[in-house]
């Protein structure tokens, strides 16, 4: 008798599996409402309308040198914006870009989940929490939130040897 369970096993375990692919790989059906699967329009935290409905000019200090830039709207860029001014310590990064760090983690809701950033961009990378200048254009970055970019594009060879920043609002 034990030899025909033992015979018996290799199909018993054969026929379970597949009864379990089956049932677990079924396609949905057609009938099942989309927002199920979706949030409906306008739920997200992303589409919060902001305190501030335009771009935020601001004026960097690059180790003496004034250089105009450009804040987005993002919730992120908002949050650093609580901190100006701020003065900040750099180094560099990958021969790409110059980073420092704000005093505390900044707020990344509604963030995309990455970034392809640009010679001239001021970014946040949310997992070190860091701001980074970029001088040369990066790689393709998750987590990476671009916060605005310089106004002259002849200002960002400053970025490559910055060794000081200052942030601060601009009339």
């Amino acid at each position: 008798m034990p030899s025909a369970i033992a015979r018996m096993a290799p199909a018993l375990a054969l026929v379970l599996a597949l009864a379990a692919a089956c049932t677990t790989s079924r396609p949905t059906p057609q009938s099942e409402p989309s927002t199920a699967r979706h949030p409906p329009p306008g739920s997200e935290a992303a589409s919060e309308p902001s305190g501030r409905s335009t771009p935020m000019n601001l004026r960097l200090t690059i180790d003496g040198h004034q250089v105009e830039a450009t804040f987005n709207d993002s919730t992120t860029a908002r949050d650093l914006t609580e901190l100006l001014p701020l003065t900040l310590d750099m180094e560099d990064f990958h021969q790409t870009e110059r980073i420092a760090y704000p005093p505390r983690k900044l707020d990344t809701t509604g963030a995309p989940a990455a970034s392809n950033p640009k010679a001239g961009d001021l970014a946040y990378y949310a997992p070190w929490g860091n701001l980074a200048f970029f001088y040369r254009d990066g790689d393709h970055s998750p987590n990476l939130v671009i916060l605005g970019r310089l106004n002259d594009r002849g200002d960002i060879d400053r970025l490559a040897a910055a060794e000081h920043i200052r942030i601060e609002a601009s009339a």
